[in-house]
């Protein structure tokens, strides 16, 4: 059930039923209107009922389920509009801990769509309401985690942390956490904490012992996890896909020689609050703009104490001309597909 009351208003939308409020909506923040707030509640709404409908309930070992998930939810410009241009991503652990002190991903909208979100299946089901410690909207969506795919289909190997593989396996919602001046999420979590169950019974599995490689090599010879080879980013008939793929194998050799891949890895081993990943192609491609300002700025790597230090001149003119390869590739990639998608939309409206 959804239950919003903003001043004298009250707002109401259920999951085929209405129910007394919960809990009343505490004043908002300076610069906020309720205009705002009840923009935000026809839009998450919307957003809950076009994820259910992109990904549906279904058997969590199901590929095809998850094909068709990713797919939508690829070419969905209402769940990347509703995300903020970087986004944080990770764990709820802890109800105490604020959003401060957690620790998360930063990824880009398109990564955090087209690698993440279509493990999740989702019911329907939403809750909205207002954080004012935080001064942001708290949005619950129901899901349950497809936790019997292939090992291919993970971004990276979320079994490499036990307490992450589980809190993933038993998610039961989905939290975004909703700037109430933009309207985007600033920050999008799972959880297994709270009341309820996950949208789907978990079938627990022991996911495959972690060897610490972040990419690897299967029985066929193919490069793993395959999502992370630009697929959860870019269209299969994207025809800078191959190029980038050569690019991006010499600048990882780069960011070995940089020691970029020593910290910007899944494990997190400087225990940076903000992480951000750099360890496949995909990864890399939605990062690569911040990570050249970085190297420029010298403000990448960084020692064993945290402090930044400056790269050799010639690993860092190498590191940088690799990088910018690598960059108009991506930004080649990006303008190819909203090229389609906008001769997508013209065909969808002459139409009609």
């Amino acid at each position: 059930m959804f239950c919003v009351t903003l001043k004298l208003r009250t707002i109401f939308c259920t999951f085929g039923l209405v129910f007394a409020c919960q809990a009343a909506m505490p004043t908002l923040a300076t610069g906020t209107t309720v205009r705002d707030a009840a923009a935000i509640e026809r839009e998450v709404g919307a957003l809950a009922a076009h994820l259910s409908k992109l990904c549906p309930i279904a058997d969590a070992a199901s590929q095809s389920a998850f094909d068709a998930c990713r797919k939508g939810l690829f070419s969905s410009t209402q769940l990347v509009g509703a995300l903020s241009p970087y986004t944080l991503w990770g764990r709820q652990n802890d109800l105490t801990t604020s959003l401060k002190d957690s620790v998360l991903t930063q990824l880009a909208p398109e990564a955090l769509a087209g690698m993440y979100m279509p493990l999740f299946m989702f019911d329907g089901r939403y809750t909205v309401s207002y954080s004012a410690p935080n001064d942001l909207f708290l949005v619950k969506l129901g899901v349950g985690f497809r936790n019997r795919l292939q090992p291919g289909q993970f971004p990276y190997p979320f079994w490499h942390d036990a307490n992450k593989w589980s809190t993933y396996e038993n998610a039961k919602a989905m939290l975004f956490w909703i700037d109430p001046k933009t309207g985007k999420a600033r920050i999008v979590q799972f959880t297994r904490l709270g009341e309820g169950s996950p949208a789907v019974p978990v079938q627990s599995i022991t996911p495959p012992a972690f060897d610490g490689k972040w990419l690897w090599t299967d029985g066929e010879g193919k490069t793993q996890p395959a999502v992370t080879l630009f697929d959860g980013l870019f269209d299969a008939a994207n025809p800078y896909k191959q190029g980038m793929d050569s690019a991006y194998r010499a600048l990882a050799l780069s960011l070995r020689e940089s020691q970029c891949l020593q910290c910007h890895v899944p494990n997190n081993p400087q225990r940076a609050n903000k992480l951000v990943l750099l360890q496949s192609p995909a990864h890399a491609a939605a990062e690569i703009k911040r990570l050249m300002k970085q190297v420029q700025l010298d403000r990448m790597p960084v020692d064993e104490f945290g402090l930044e230090e400056s790269l050799e001149p010639g690993v860092k003119a190498l590191l940088l001309e690799r990088g910018k390869f690598f960059e108009q590739l991506v930004d080649q990639a990006y303008a190819w597909e909203r090229g389609q998608q906008a001769s997508s939309s013209a065909a969808a409206g002459s139409v009609h």
